[in-house]
C-alpha cells in the first residue's frame, strides 16, 4: 500500500473517531436533572423561588414609578368630623390627591375633604397650598379640588381603564401613615366590585379589586397601570383591621373622568336616568329566560314615562350590552349608564323571550327632563 493511501486512511479513521466522540456526547449522554429541593439547602431553596418568582415579574416598574409620583399629593383637611375610612390626628383627616391638570386641578375621595373647612395640599417638591372645592359627588365617593400654583404642575393622563384584565400589573401610589409617595405593586384581582362601602341609595360602585398594598392614607390616591396611565383612584379597603389584608378598592378611571369633568364643567354630576330597576342574573333565571349564560341584568320593574319605558324596553327583559359594552352584573351596569348625560341616546341590547335584539333610549335626568347640553347651556330635546 502506497504511503499516500496510508495517511487517507489513518485520517479517515481519526475522523471516524471524532464524529462517533461526538454523536455519543450529543445524542447518548444522560440528561443532567434538576437537582432534589430536598438536598438543598433553605438558603438555595429562597434563592431558586426568588429566581423563579422573578421571571414573572414586569422588566422594570422605576420608569412609570418616577413619571407618576410628582403628580400625586399629600392632602390633610381639617377641621373635619372623624372619617370612618381615613381616620387621622383629632381634628383632621389626611389622604391623597391626583394632579390631573398642569394648573393644578386635583383628583381625591369625597371622605377624605368630607366636612373640611380647609384642605392643605402638600406637592411632591414639598410645596404647600391651601385647596378650593370645585365638587363633590357622594353617589362616587369622587371630589374636586384647585390650587393655585406658580406655573405649570406635572400631572396624570386617564388610561382606558376597561382595558384592564384581572391579572394585570398594576401600582398604588398615595400617602398612607403620612409617608409621601409611597408605591406599592400588585395585580388586579377582580373587576366590577360592589362591597357596599357608599352610603346614598344611588351609590355606584363597580370598583377595580387589587392586591396591591392599600393603608389609611391612600384614599384619593393613583392606581396606574405600567405605562403609567391613570386607570383608578383608589378608595377602600376590606380589612377586619383597619390595615391592608390584600383587599383594595379603586373607583375605575373611565367612570371617574366623567365624573370629574362635570365637577369642573358644572360643580356637580349631571347623571342620566333609565328608570328600569334591575337586578343581576343567576344561572336558574338565564335558563329560564332563553339565555345561554348566566349574564346581563334582569329588569324587574320600570318607572312611568320614563326612558326605558318610553323606548320599548319590558320587564323580564335582559339588558346584555350598552353601546357595545357588555354587562355582566348589576354593578357594571350602573358604571356603564353614570358615563352618559341626560339628553344622550344609547343602543341597548337586550335578550327578550331567547331573541336577541336591540334598541335606542334617550336618557334622561333624575327628574325625567331630557336636558341636551350646548355649550354651558341646558335646551329641551
Amino acid at each position: 500500500m502506497k504511503v499516500s493511501q496510508l495517511i487517507t486512511l489513518f485520517a479517515c479513521c481519526l475522523l471516524s473517531a471524532a464524529l462517533a466522540l461526538l454523536a455519543q456526547q450529543t445524542f447518548f449522554a444522560p440528561a443532567v436533572s434538576a437537582p432534589d429541593s430536598s438536598s438543598l439547602s433553605v438558603a438555595e431553596r429562597n434563592d431558586v423561588a426568588r429566581r423563579s418568582f422573578a421571571k414573572g415579574l414586569p422588566a422594570d416598574f422605576t420608569a412609570s414609578a418616577k413619571a407618576v409620583t410628582p403628580a400625586v399629593v399629600f392632602l390633610r383637611a381639617y377641621p373635619s368630623s372623624v372619617s370612618r375610612f381615613e381616620p387621622g390626628p383629632r381634628g383632621s383627616v389626611t389622604g391623597s390627591g391626583v394632579i390631573i391638570d398642569e394648573r393644578g386641578l386635583i383628583a381625591t375621595n369625597r371622605h377624605v375633604i368630607e366636612d373640611a373647612n380647609r384642605i392643605r395640599i402638600v406637592l411632591g417638591d414639598k410645596r404647600e397650598y391651601d385647596a378650593t372645592l370645585i365638587g363633590e359627588d357622594e353617589s362616587t365617593d369622587l371630589a374636586l379640588l384647585k390650587i393655585k400654583p406658580e406655573g405649570k404642575l406635572p400631572y396624570l393622563t386617564f388610561g382606558d381603564s376597561d382595558s384592564l384584565q384581572v391579572g394585570e400589573w398594576v401600582l398604588a401610589v398615595g400617602n398612607p401613615f403620612s409617608l409621601n409617595s409611597t408605591v406599592t405593586a400588585g395585580i388586579v384581582s377582580g373587576k366590577g366590585r360592589s362591597i357596599d362601602v357608599l352610603e346614598p341609595e344611588d351609590r355606584i360602585e363597580s370598583f377595580i379589586q387589587t392586591d396591591a398594598a392599600v393603608n389609611p392614607g391612600n384614599s384619593g390616591g393613583a392606581l396606574v397601570n405600567t405605562s403609567g396611565d391613570l386607570i383608578g383612584i383608589n378608595t377602600a379597603i376590606l380589612s377586619s383591621s383597619g390595615r391592608h389584608q390584600g383587599f383594595a378598592f379603586a373607583i375605575p378611571g373611565n367612570l371617574a373622568q366623567r365624573v370629574l369633568e362635570d365637577l369642573r364643567d358644572f360643580g356637580e354630576v349631571r347623571r342620566a336616568v333609565l328608570g328600569a330597576y334591575i337586578q343581576g342574573v343567576n344561572a336558574a333565571q338565564a335558563k329560564s329566560l332563553g339565555l345561554k349564560a348566566a349574564r346581563g341584568v334582569l329588569i324587574t320593574g320600570l318607572r312611568d314615562n320614563f326612558p326605558a319605558l318610553r323606548g320599548g324596553l319590558k320587564v323580564d327583559d335582559v339588558i346584555t350590552a350598552i353601546n357595545g359594552t357588555a354587562i355582566n352584573s348589576a354593578s357594571e351596569f350602573q358604571e356603564q349608564l353614570s358615563r352618559y348625560r341626560p339628553g344622550d341616546r344609547i343602543r341597548v341590547n337586550y335578550v327578550r323571550n331567547g331573541r336577541a335584539l336591540s334598541l335606542k333610549v334617550l336618557l334622561r335626568d333624575k327628574n325625567n327632563n331630557p336636558r341636551k347640553l350646548v355649550g354651558r347651556e341646558e335646551v329641551q330635546d
